[in-house]
């Protein structure tokens, strides 16, 4: 049902009365995204066990999501301000449940390469649906501070979709199997879409310019492309992982420099000539790299490390969800008496204080420790990921809110894709250096090798346990060192956010 006019802009709208129940099933959609994201995390045991995937599989497996989802976001909000965001939402929330049958029937097939095919599609629409829930909002509410509200709830629903990724996932695979994580999806997907119909109002730009295919290729090529080269310069040096990231390089340049000359780009590069916009934009992706590295490596050595099974692991995990809630609904509120400098360093700062906790511990690390930094990390997240969306709504005009919603999505997806790729590759690298040279090649490669090679020799006998002892030492040390290049990234990211943010700027007014 069509609430608002595609023409006027919502400044000049009546307040919907059912505003809320159409934020209600924006949220119910960009959960089930979000959880997509790290739901794999502590299901990855058991997949690896039944499906034996190799060690870069793994990887593509749970990052190929976010990085295909962010390479898609810029056309994906430039075709849903062009042709209608409801148009685009509902389209993309059902190409996301069929690519959810694909994956969840993988198992079925025994083929890694069909469950990555339906992590693709999955991307596919997800890119379709999350920034069409940002740009939604900026039309459902015309109030800033009524906006700036439904923005806590949203990037509250963003956070803890992705922190209780893994304990959805560890509910599902102790009951069923990996593959419940996938089907999970199915239901939520059917009620949605029938919502959605019903209640979210459509919303087109006036612009009457065509969409800029080759444009739209080049940012799906660039992002891709350099998210590849970085994946794979982090575990080693080889000339096609260096071709691939200055072709990338290469693509995304050439796609500024024809948004510049472009009378109705799909992303206006100018609005990172805003120093708050350009601080919210790295704030989103440094908080997503350091919060989606840390759950993935968190819930491995939950398994692995600690024993825990897949349930007892998401349940570990909880404190995340909980902080980012909580401080994503009060961040509107310092939003108001604060202002965006001090709201964003903060939440990036106690990013930081998680970090240097971790790196700090020492050996052998335990539960407690983990425990405190997850608050951190929650609290900081919720804060940070609030304050940078209300900033880059409130930049744009109306008829634009699909690029700002493209802009946040990126970078929160983006950041979880690069911290997965990226610190995760790190951390491998360093547990394979880390490992004694008398252990098969296999148990050398990953946690979950070792842990396989193990059971193998026997978990009772005198190999397997010092086989164990030596990957899990090995993993801790490997946790603190990433524990500490996290730390300098979001140091930098402080000290950014600190320069570029005037101080007393306000997100709830254009600007």
């Amino acid at each position: 049902m069509d609430r608002l006019s595609p023409e006027g802009p919502p400044e000049q709208a009546q307040a919907d009365p059912a505003r809320w129940a159409m934020l209600a099933v924006l949220c119910a959609s960009l959960l089930l995204v979000a959880m997509d994201a790290t739901i794999l995390n502590v299901a990855l045991p058991s997949l690896i066990k039944e499906m034996r995937p190799g060690a870069l599989e793994q990887l593509w497996i749970i990052d190929v999501y976010g990085l295909v989802l962010g390479g898609l976001l810029v056309t994906a909000g430039a075709v849903g301000d062009r042709f209608g965001r409801k148009l685009l939402f509902t389209t993309g929330f059902t190409v996301f449940g069929a690519a959810s049958v694909l994956a969840a029937t993988a198992g079925l097939t025994e083929s890694v390469l069909q469950l990555i095919a339906g992590r693709v599609l999955l991307a596919v629409g997800g890119a379709m649906v999350m920034p069409s829930t940002l740009s939604l909002i900026r039309t459902i509410f015309p109030d800033p501070h009524e906006r700036t509200l439904a923005i806590g709830i949203w990037a509250a629903v963003a956070g803890a979709g992705a922190a209780i990724g893994p304990l959805v996932g560890g509910l599902l695979v102790n009951a069923f199997s990996w593959s419940a994580a996938f089907w999970v999806n199915v239901p939520v997907v059917l009620a949605t879409v029938v919502a959605a119909v019903l209640l979210l109002p459509e919303y087109r730009s006036p612009s009457h310019h065509d969409l800029d295919l080759f444009a739209a290729v080049l940012s799906v090529a660039g992002v891709v492309l350099t998210a590849w080269g970085i994946k794979h310069l982090a575990g080693g040096f080889r000339p096609v992982d260096l071709a691939a990231l200055l072709v990338g390089l290469a693509a995304l340049t050439w796609f500024v420099r024809r948004q510049l000359q472009s009378a109705d780009p799909l992303l206006d590069v100018r609005l990172f000539a805003s120093r708050p916009f350009l601080a919210a934009a790295l704030a989103t992706l440094v908080a997503m790299m350091g919060i989606g590295a840390a759950l993935y490596l968190i819930s491995l050595w939950l398994q692995y490390v600690r024993g825990h099974d897949a349930l007892a692991a998401g349940v570990r995990t909880l404190p995340v969800a909980l902080a980012l809630l909580a401080s994503s609904l009060l961040t509107p509120w310092m939003l108001r008496r604060t202002g965006v400098r001090t709201v964003l360093t903060a939440g990036l700062g106690a990013l930081l204080c998680g970090f240097v906790l971790l790196a700090a511990a020492p050996p052998p690390l335990g539960y407690g420790v983990v425990a405190v930094a997850l608050v951190t990390f929650g609290i900081g997240d919720g804060m940070a990921i609030t304050a940078a969306a209300a900033v880059m709504v409130a930049a744009v005009r109306p008829e634009r809110a699909g690029q700002a919603g493209a802009v946040s999505e990126s970078a929160y997806e983006l950041g979880i894709g690069f911290g997965v790729a990226l610190l995760g590759s790190i951390h491998a690298s360093l547990f394979r250096s880390g490992m004694p040279a008398g252990f098969p090649p296999a148990a050398r490669e990953s946690v979950g090798g070792a842990d396989q090679a193990a059971r193998a020799l026997g978990h009772g006998t005198r190999e397997g346990r010092a086989l164990l002892a030596a990957a899990r030492a090995a993993f801790d040390d490997a946790l603190r060192t990433t524990s500490l290049v996290s730390a300098v990234i979001v140091a930098a990211a402080v000290a950014l956010a600190a320069f570029l943010v005037p101080k007393g700027f306000r997100a709830d007014s254009a600007h």
